[in-house]
């Protein structure tokens, strides 16, 4: 319509909306990455707490010998460990 009297500004304004759209994936690349790297870093902090939990857990034991074990197996329903021992 206008013929060339526009189009070095619709140019103009087609490398600046580009420059625009790089910036704004640049930004969304970066704050995924960041997420990502938040995501793998509190993962692998609940794996190490999981972790020495289940060491702590194996490694306790009990220091008066006449103690049992008791584990709840659902409900109201308990299953005691170590009464037998001894003869007890």
């Amino acid at each position: 319509m206008f013929g060339g009297a526009f189009r070095g500004l619709a140019w103009l304004a087609g490398a600046l909306a580009t420059i625009a759209a790089i910036g704004v994936g640049a930004v969304l690349a970066t704050v995924l990455a960041a997420t990502l790297a938040v995501i793998a870093i509190m993962g692998g902090a609940a794996l190490a707490l999981f972790s020495l939990a289940m060491r702590a857990r194996r490694t306790v034991q009990a220091k008066d010998p006449t103690l049992i074990e008791a584990r709840n197996v659902g409900g109201h329903s308990w299953v005691a460990y170590g009464w037998d021992q001894n003869g007890h």
